[in-house]
């Protein structure tokens, strides 16, 4: 994630809505981090990458293109029943979308985890 206003408050206003889902354990981050933190305690355990998007209503190819470097991030986790890898999006205005990352496809998930959309 990058350094700045946005992003700070991005990873600090997802720490509450993750914590809705169960104990969250923080990432150390730098230029090679995967994810910026995990959530446990429930089934499956995510992987989470934040970012803050100026286009939060963006359709499914287009938030694909715009957060290609953090989809292939994720992407390099291994994938498994137990692990949902999630991006999660914020917008300027506290607007939040949240996705499940796998091999193959993107899928848009609701603030509980669950799978909301059609697959990209």
């Amino acid at each position: 994630m990058s350094r700045g206003r946005w992003p700070y408050l991005t990873i600090r206003d997802a720490i509450p809505i993750a914590r809705l889902r169960g104990m969250v354990q923080m990432a150390e981050s730098g230029p090679e981090s995967l994810y910026d933190f995990t959530i446990a305690g429930t089934k499956p355990v995510a992987f989470v990458r934040v970012k803050f998007s100026e286009h939060i209503l963006a359709m499914l190819e287009d938030v694909a293109w715009d957060c290609n470097d953090e989809i292939g991030r994720l992407r390099l986790i291994t994938q498994d029943s137990a692990i949902s890898c999630e991006l999660w999006l914020r917008s300027r205005y506290g607007t939040w979308r949240f996705f499940r990352v796998t091999i193959d496809a993107i899928l848009e998930l609701g603030r509980d985890g669950r799978p909301l959309a059609v697959k990209v």
